[in-house]
């Protein structure tokens, strides 16, 4: 059989998905004629598909800004992420009908600045739920947000746990849906269509690794970082099959085609970059199953052996969620989210008190 491109293949022969990173109209487009069921988004992302779009949002901007005198910049910097949430999932629900429901989704962020407030999370995650049938909410695998990942479920959204990195994080995620879904079941209501989904940002934890080495002067083998985080996804993935978990593990935050390559043949999600996904079909690499396939041993045990941050990552019991926020990878990268959600407001202020200094 030929197929249209290596992702195509992909998730033609075996029971991997995988979804756009982005909700660039542009980009999604191409993945989903590729074979994505699904793209994912979070302030960054946002805040740079706004920059590479705003010829298409401009217009929108100034409509919004000028229709609604009264409102903040954070009102209107969410009123916008909504309309881009919006337009994302109506571009996937054709794939959300074919599919029964069970595939066709955008995800979407809670305010990441809410990240210690259980309550305040949950209650978020059911607006964005409501914007469309085929909606997925991100949560942060904070010590809150594992909190809030429970209620949120409880009340029927399907999330999609992020700022995640770790088993000890995954396995807390899956306990919380767990609970939801029990607790749903107890008061007769329907678990039918609520996909949950936790991801593991497999290169923020390679990332966190190399931070650690260049700060603290560790002498590794050339590319042996490269292979932590596929070591910890390979790792969740086993304990929830032995543990019956109905949450499904997603791979995000690409740096190598490895991303990839060795997550072929997982019941598991890749969440995309368009520039790797560009880069993959384009490759030599051939497309045969790999996730069954355990890291080395002598990998796993060097990378114990010498980063106490990567047995927190690997053991099940490396961290208490008490500890999820203050982990390396967890607070680096929740700074980069609450900071992008900033520069995001930073550009609807202009719209709203542009320079006089500059001509327009």
């Amino acid at each position: 059989m030929t197929y249209a491109s290596k992702l195509h293949e992909t998730v033609s022969r075996f029971p991997t998905d995988y979804w756009n990173d982005s909700c660039a109209i542009s980009e999604l487009e191409y993945a989903i004629e590729h074979g994505a069921t699904g793209a994912t988004t979070n302030p960054t992302i946002v805040l740079q598909v706004l920059q590479k779009e705003m010829p298409r949002w401009e217009k929108r901007i100034q409509a919004m800004v000028q229709g609604n005198p009264s409102w903040d910049e954070a009102r209107l910097t969410w009123r916008l992420v909504e309309e881009m949430a919006r337009e994302g999932a109506a571009l996937l629900h054709p794939v959300f009908e074919r599919e029964g429901g069970l595939k066709g989704r955008l995800s979407a962020q809670t305010n990441p600045v809410l990240y210690r407030h259980a309550a305040a999370m949950a209650d978020h995650a059911v607006r964005l739920s409501a914007l469309a049938p085929n909606m997925q909410v991100k949560i942060p695998a904070t010590a809150a947000g594992i909190k809030a990942i429970e209620e949120a479920t409880f009340r029927g959204v399907s999330i999609n746990a992020t700022v995640s990195f770790t088993v000890p994080q995954a396995l807390a995620v899956a306990a919380a849906v767990e609970r939801a879904l029990d607790r749903r079941s107890a008061e007769g209501l329907s678990n039918d269509g609520i996909t949950p989904v936790c991801t593991i940002m497999v290169g923020r934890m390679d990332d966190w690794l190399k931070v650690l080495r260049k700060r603290d002067g560790i002498a590794v083998k050339p590319g042996l970082l490269d292979w932590a985080g596929i070591a910890v996804i390979k790792k969740a993935d086993r304990v929830y099959r032995e543990r019956g978990y109905r949450t499904r593990l997603l791979a995000a935050a690409y740096r190598h085609h490895m991303h990839w390559s060795e997550l072929i043949g997982g019941d598991v999600i890749l969440t995309i970059p368009f520039g790797w996904q560009k880069i993959i079909n384009a490759s030599d690499v051939a497309v045969v199953e790999r996730f069954s396939r355990p890291v080395d041993p002598a990998i796993v045990e060097r990378l114990l052996e010498v980063f106490p941050d990567f047995r927190r990552a690997y053991e099940a019991e490396g961290m208490t969620e008490a500890e999820f926020d203050s982990y390396g990878a967890a607070s680096r990268t929740l700074r980069g989210f609450v900071q992008s959600y900033h520069d995001l407001q930073g550009v609807i202020r202009e719209f709203m008190l542009p320079d006089p200094d500059v001509k327009s």
